[in-house]
């Protein structure tokens, strides 16, 4: 958490609920979250929010003046409350907390064991290098078969990290390339050079469905229940242990993940365990 399905669904909510408001001012409770040292936060106190923008897993809060670009990074999230809502009791540390002058607040969170989340003032959200350097959105018309063709090559690189690396694919993480490989067939840790052109055909569906189908699922989910309902519709993904809802073999752990990606062996691997 989060992926470009779950972001997607946050850059809708704010771009309904925050857009018009006028920034009040931001507090840092992590500094090290802040990238832009030569701009401080207060310049963007009293600006109005006239747009949202999704980058990948980043959220750009277009305003009257600078725009505020959020990265979400490896285990970011954001909650928003209203004027004299109270906060929640389990709610993580917040990171940042943007209030704005009707008293409403948008806060931002890590729950990773390594910062990740990033907060950047900027001009221009896509000159930014953390922007610039995103590969296309899957979901974008720029996905097409020859930019797919383009990325995936002769690289030597295992499908599973290829998937995640933004610089070729934005916006795809852990738990969506664990269900685009199931979806697909492939095992994770085969590379891209040795795919078949069936296989690639395959791969190129199964991320177009996959993402595709998570968008609309995600879409009108309240935030505070986006991690919920992405963690309910996974196929292989945190199942260790469980059937595989396709052939019923027992869905494993990739090896040397640490638990923290699975797939199946019968539908990935031809009934073969992958090596550790």
């Amino acid at each position: 958490m989060p992926e470009s399905p779950e972001v997607d669904a946050l850059a809708g909510f704010l771009r309904a609920t925050a857009t018009g408001r006028v920034i009040a001012g931001i507090e840092l409770e992590e500094f090290r979250a802040w990238k832009s040292r030569e701009r401080r936060p207060e310049q963007l106190h009293g600006r109005r929010v006239t747009g949202v923008r999704r980058f990948g897993k980043h959220v750009a809060l277009d305003t009257d003046g600078p725009s505020l670009l959020i990265g979400f990074g490896r285990a970011g999230w954001a909650r928003w409350r209203e004027d004299g809502d109270p906060e929640p009791d389990d709610a993580p540390p917040a990171i940042a907390r943007i209030g704005f002058e009707d008293g409403a607040e948008l806060a931002v969170s890590d729950a990773g064991e390594w910062l990740s989340l990033s907060l950047t003032v900027t001009d221009d959200p896509t000159s930014e290098a953390s922007i610039a350097k995103l590969g296309p959105d899957p979901v974008s018309d720029a996905f097409t078969r020859e930019a797919f063709d383009r990325i995936t090559g002769r690289r030597r690189k295992q499908l599973k990290a290829l998937l995640q690396e933004q610089e070729s694919l934005s916006g795809i993480g852990n738990a969506y390339s664990d269900e685009i490989l199931h979806v697909a067939k492939l095992a994770p840790t085969a590379h891209a050079a040795a795919l078949t052109e069936d296989e690639r055909v395959r791969l190129f569906a199964a991320i177009r469905e996959v993402l595709g189908s998570a968008f609309v699922a995600r879409r009108d989910i309240p935030i505070d229940r986006q991690k919920a309902e992405k963690v309910a519709a996974m196929r292989v993904h945190g199942r260790t242990g469980e059937p595989c809802p396709v052939c019923g073999d027992e869905v494993r752990d990739v090896p040397g993940s640490k638990g923290n990606a699975q797939y199946c062996a019968t539908c990935q691997n031809g009934g073969v365990p992958l090596e550790g």
